[in-house]
C-alpha cells in the first residue's frame, strides 16, 4: 500500500485562541470541492494542526492572500457579524491590463451568476446584486504596458474585482476566466492578492490590522 505524503502547511500570518489568519497560496481552494482531486484545500490543511478551524470567508482559488479562521463558534459568529454588517474593510493588489489614466475612482456595477457560464459572473441592471469597488493606481508601467493599483471592495460579491476591473477596460493580467488570451499569457498566475484586512479582535473587540505583502 502506498503511504499517505504529509498535509502541506499553511503559513499564518497571525494566530491566537480565537482566531488564525492563513496566507492562502495562489491555485489552492479555500474549501474543498467535487470529488476526490478537490479535497486539497485550505480548510482541511489546517484542520490537521487547528482542529477547531472554521470558514467565515473565501478567496477564488488563483487569488492569493490574507483568509480568517475562527478557532471557535462565539468567534465565527463574531466575525460573521462583522462582515455581513460591512465591519470588516479589506485591500487587494492587482496588476492590470493596460494603462488606467484617473489615479483613483470607483466601480458600482450590479452582478450576478451567468449561470450557462457558470462560476462567471456578469453585470446585470436588472436582477444584480449591488457591487462596489474603490481603486487607487500604485504604479503604471509603460513598458508592459500594465497598471499596479489597491483595490479595495465595499461589498463582497463572487468575482466582483475581476469583473469590475474587466468592465473598467483593464482585466487583471493572468484572469484565466475572464482576461483574453494575450493578458493570461503574460502571467503564470491571478494576479491579485489579498493583502490587508481590518477587523474588530472577537474576544477584546479591539481593532486588529493584519497586512501579507503581494508576492509579485
Amino acid at each position: 500500500m502506498t503511504p499517505s505524503l504529509p498535509t502541506p502547511s499553511v503559513p499564518l500570518v497571525y494566530q491566537d485562541d480565537a482566531l488564525v489568519i492563513a496566507n492562502k497560496p495562489s491555485g489552492l481552494l479555500t474549501v474543498p470541492g467535487r470529488g476526490p482531486e478537490k479535497q486539497d484545500c485550505l480548510i482541511n490543511r489546517l484542520l490537521v494542526s487547528h482542529p477547531n478551524s472554521r470558514i467565515v470567508h473565501r478567496l477564488d482559488q488563483p487569488t492569493s492572500g490574507i483568509v480568517i479562521v475562527p478557532q471557535s463558534y462565539e468567534a465565527l459568529r463574531h466575525i460573521g457579524r462583522q462582515f455581513e454588517t460591512r465591519q470588516v474593510s479589506k485591500r487587494y493588489i492587482a496588476v492590470v491590463a493596460g494603462i488606467i489614466e484617473q489615479d483613483e475612482g470607483a466601480v458600482e456595477l450590479p452582478l450576478i451568476c451567468d449561470w450557462p457560464n457558470r462560476p462567471k459572473q456578469m453585470v446585470d441592471w436588472d436582477n444584480g446584486k449591488a457591487a462596489l469597488t474603490h481603486y487607487r493606481v500604485l504604479a503604471r508601467d509603460t513598458d508592459t504596458q500594465q497598471t499596479r493599483v489597491a483595490l479595495t471592495p465595499v461589498t463582497g460579491r463572487s468575482h466582483q474585482l475581476r469583473v469590475h476591473m474587466l468592465e473598467l477596460g483593464h482585466p487583471i493580467v493572468g484572469d484565466t476566466l475572464y482576461a483574453p488570451e494575450a493578458v493570461i499569457a503574460a502571467s503564470n498566475r491571478l494576479l491579485l492578492h489579498a493583502e490587508r484586512i481590518n477587523f474588530a479582535h472577537p474576544i477584546s473587540a479591539e481593532p486588529l490590522t493584519i497586512e501579507s505583502l503581494a508576492p509579485f
